[in-house]
């Protein structure tokens, strides 16, 4: 029997070359713009454990500078048709996103080791879950109030925030036209009869505190509209490859 192919993935990548601030936010010819919301972010009401947050553009040739622990690196990418794992995704290539945090104390986030210091000195780039050396990093630096470094609601607020930043260029990356990706990939669901049926187990971390897990929020790689592993009761979640590639799993740790 042939192979069957069912659920498609699309994901078009948008190259960018160069970030700026500026009045507004745009993509445009290789550029990236951030607005107004990005030079000086507002904490919404609600989120009382984030005191300030401050947005600063790395270049690849500026990480011998001293930054807070690191909570994560994100991709920046949106769904522009279907749900995670399906559908058409589009992407920005030649940057990323990276969210630090310490508190009014000058304590740092950190779980079970803090990661604060030169980042070229932290971070291995090019690697599963990093930048490219040659990557833009858009830096998100957070202070939180006194112990909230310690607490796990502190932390999903920290991320709460950065997502509904981020999502500012999600947005405007969801409306470009995807005729003018520099590079598409597509990938399939595939069923293959008489072959060898493959598992691959991943354990991700659900231990409580800032050691947290999220899966399929409403952006790849995203954080709001995504369940904490840690309310689904550390219960095994079955995922297709393509929800896997397409940034159903948020690393919080």
């Amino acid at each position: 029997m042939k192979n069957l192919k069912r659920r498609k993935l699309q994901i078009k990548a948008f190259h960018i070359e160069e970030v700026v601030f500026s009045e507004t936010t745009s993509i445009s010819k290789h550029v990236l713009t951030l607005g107004k919301e990005f030079e000086t972010p507002e904490i919404k009401d609600g989120l009382e454990y984030v005191k300030e947050l401050k947005i600063k553009i790395i270049k690849p040739n500026e990480k011998n500078k001293f930054v807070n622990s690191i909570m994560d690196f994100v991709p920046i990418s949106t769904k522009v048709l279907g749900n995670i794992g399906e559908g058409i995704t589009h992407t920005l290539t030649g940057i990323s996103a990276m969210i630090t945090g310490v508190d009014t104390d000058g304590i740092q986030v950190a779980e079970f080791g803090s990661s604060e210091g030169i980042l070229s000195d932290q971070v291995i780039f090019g690697k599963a879950g990093t930048p490219k050396d040659t990557d833009i990093i858009i830096h998100l630096d957070l202070t939180l109030v006194s112990g909230g470094t310690k607490r796990r609601e502190g932390i999903d607020q920290c991320h709460e925030l950065c997502d509904s930043i981020l999502q500012e260029i999600r947005q405007k990356l969801k409306n470009l036209n995807g005729r003018h990706c520099t590079e598409v990939c597509e990938f399939f669901d595939e069923i293959k009869p008489g072959a060898k049926k493959v598992v691959i187990l991943k354990q991700v971390a659900g231990q409580g505190a800032m050691y947290d897990t999220r899966l399929f929020s409403r952006e790849p790689s995203g954080f709001l509209g995504g369940k904490s592993i840690i309310e689904l009761y550390n219960m095994p979640v079955l995922l297709t490859p393509n929800e896997y590639r397409d940034g159903a799993i948020k690393a919080m740790h």
